[in-house]
């Protein structure tokens, strides 16, 4: 099994969240925060290759209180999967592991994760934000497609809430083999496709719904194809930036005439909708 190499940063919960969202850029598998620490694990071939960008990122960002650990990776998996939480968005969608004790009369969506170490558990505020915004589409009938899927929730949402199709793309081989074991675990395989791949993958498909929970300069780089795929009256939902990243990224869509309808927030998380012209 695989060595890795824990990045481990003294910061506050803010500090964390945006640590990890410039942290992404680089192959990490997966982010923690506990009690002040943020923890980052990235393999050891990884680290050796990034090493150098990292520290530079980290003193560019004036973070001179932190620390690298090498480890084995199943020291930390497991203790990782021991503290995934139950994870609860408007009293009406339940995303929960397989060993948590299921709520028969839940009268919301139960979604069920195999927590592993990769994006998309539901845990973190932007995928809550994603899962709000489905929420108030018109899902059912259409096809949709979850762009950078991590594990699979989005995609599983949207298949619950009835979407006729949904092709849930990922770039990271792990994470999307963990999206396989989601859809199977959720009963939605017939309506739900995963597979291995960037914004080249969508080339020459049509969705209603365009879900991209990524990051600010990836949405830059990806929204023409986004909009590209959209049909007419199509939304594009997005999310993964901060208050100061909306302008920018309104101006892109309006480029690709796609107009802002609404957005949400959640600390300094925001997520906003757009709908093709």
């Amino acid at each position: 099994m695989a060595n890795y190499t824990k990045l481990s940063i003294y910061a506050t919960e803010e500090q964390g969240d945006i640590l990890t969202a410039y942290l992404s850029d680089f192959p990490f598998d997966s982010f923690d925060y506990t009690d002040g620490l943020l923890n980052a694990y990235i393999p050891q071939s990884e680290f050796e290759v990034y090493h150098d960008e990292i520290e530079n990122l980290l003193h560019n960002e004036g973070i001179l209180d932190y620390y690298f650990e090498d480890i084995e990776s199943q020291n930390w998996n497991a203790v990782w999967e021991s503290n995934f939480e139950e994870v609860e968005v408007k009293n009406k969608v339940l995303i929960r592991a397989p060993f948590h004790t299921p709520r028969p009369n839940y009268n919301g969506l139960e979604v069920i994760i195999q927590p592993k170490m990769s994006f998309g558990t539901g845990h973190h505020a932007t995928t809550q934000l994603m899962v709000e915004m489905l929420l108030s589409s018109a899902v059912e009938g259409k096809r949709v497609l979850d762009m950078g899927s991590g594990t699979g929730v989005l995609a599983i949402v949207a298949a619950k809430l009835g979407a006729e199709s949904v092709l849930a793309v990922e770039i990271d081989d792990m994470a999307e083999e963990s999206v396989r074991e989601n859809i199977e675990l959720n009963a939605v395989a017939e309506r739900v496709v995963s597979v291995c791949g960037d914004a080249s993958a969508i080339e020459g498909k049509e969705f209603d719904i365009v879900l991209a929970n990524i990051n600010r300069n990836i949405l830059l780089a990806d929204m023409a194809a986004y909009a590209k795929s959209l049909s007419k009256g199509g939304e594009l939902v997005i999310s993964g930036f901060y208050e100061q990243d909306i302008p920018l990224l309104t101006k892109k869509a309006k480029s690709l005439k796609m107009k802002k309808i609404n957005e949400l927030s959640c600390d300094e998380w925001r997520a906003v909708r757009f709908i093709k012209q």
